[in-house]
């Protein structure tokens, strides 16, 4: 059966990759990106957003069965908020009416293992309040005092999605409308966006000890790919508010063998 499945930032990285193996298996896809897609638009930008909603729901006939979220951008410039959080949860939510009237809709977004840096917790909050005003003044704030101070509105960034995903999976607008909702955290993905990152054997050396990977060591686009696919499919009825770190053990590496004890009893 072919779905028809939006992917964002489908112009390079891991959108180009997985937009490639939906085609190869003959799926329609739509890509939205800034330029070389079916709809070219700025998500960092309300009205590009509202537009892309637009031109994606005409383009699918008012139906569309999966949403898979790859656009995002690392810099530490105020935009990385408006990108990486508004312009992924705007985007999905404008696209429920036609997810809904899917047989068997799917939704995924990339977040980031960067989820577990230290952040803003302000910005995490604006973000999640909604008030994209707010948070692109924390945001210019922050890069006002330079690339190290700046950068810290990407994992930022990321922690919101993250919150966003796991708050939204369980509402009656998604898993009430039978919509699994669900997010996938890389490690180092080696994608044109890292490429200049780990040109540099200082610079990699100082990615390595953030992102610790035992397991594959820096992975390919279509590591994260092949998952978001099945995400997507309809074989997931009931996996949901899920980041899923797949990122070669950074997260174990980092945050140890034992997650669960905060719920253990005194």
């Amino acid at each position: 059966m072919t779905r028809t499945i939006v992917v964002t930032g489908s112009a390079s990285g891991i959108g180009a990759t997985t937009a490639e193996l939906l085609r190869d298996r003959g799926d329609r896809v739509i890509g939205i990106d800034l330029r070389e897609a079916d709809i070219n638009a700025d998500l960092s930008v309300p009205e590009a957003r509202e537009r892309a909603v637009r031109e994606t729901t005409d383009r699918a006939d008012g139906v569309i069965d999966a949403v898979i979220a790859c656009a995002g951008i690392s810099a530490p410039v105020p935009a990385t908020i408006a990108v990486n959080y508004f312009g992924v949860t705007e985007l999905l939510t404008g696209l429920l009416p036609a997810l809904s009237r899917s047989a068997a809709p799917r939704a995924a977004v990339v977040s980031s293992m960067a989820s577990l840096q230290p952040n803003s917790p302000e910005l995490v909050a604006a973000a999640l309040a909604g008030d994209e005003q707010r948070a692109l003044a924390i945001a210019h704030e922050l890069c006002a005092h330079g690339p190290e101070a700046g950068y810290i509105v990407y994992p930022s960034s990321k922690r919101a999605l993250s919150r966003w995903v796991r708050r939204e999976s369980i509402t009656p607008a998604w898993a009430g409308a039978g919509i699994p909702l669900n997010a996938v955290a890389p490690g180092t993905v080696l994608t044109p966006m890292t490429q200049d990152l780990l040109s540099d054997p200082t610079t990699v050396a100082m990615v390595d000890a953030a992102v610790p990977m035992p397991l594959g060591y820096h992975q390919p686009p279509g590591s994260i790919a092949h998952l978001l696919i099945w995400l997507t499919g309809p074989e997931n009825t009931h996996l949901a508010g899920q980041v899923i770190y797949d990122d070669g053990g950074a997260d174990v590496s980092l945050r140890g063998e034992d997650i669960w004890s905060w719920a253990d009893r005194s």
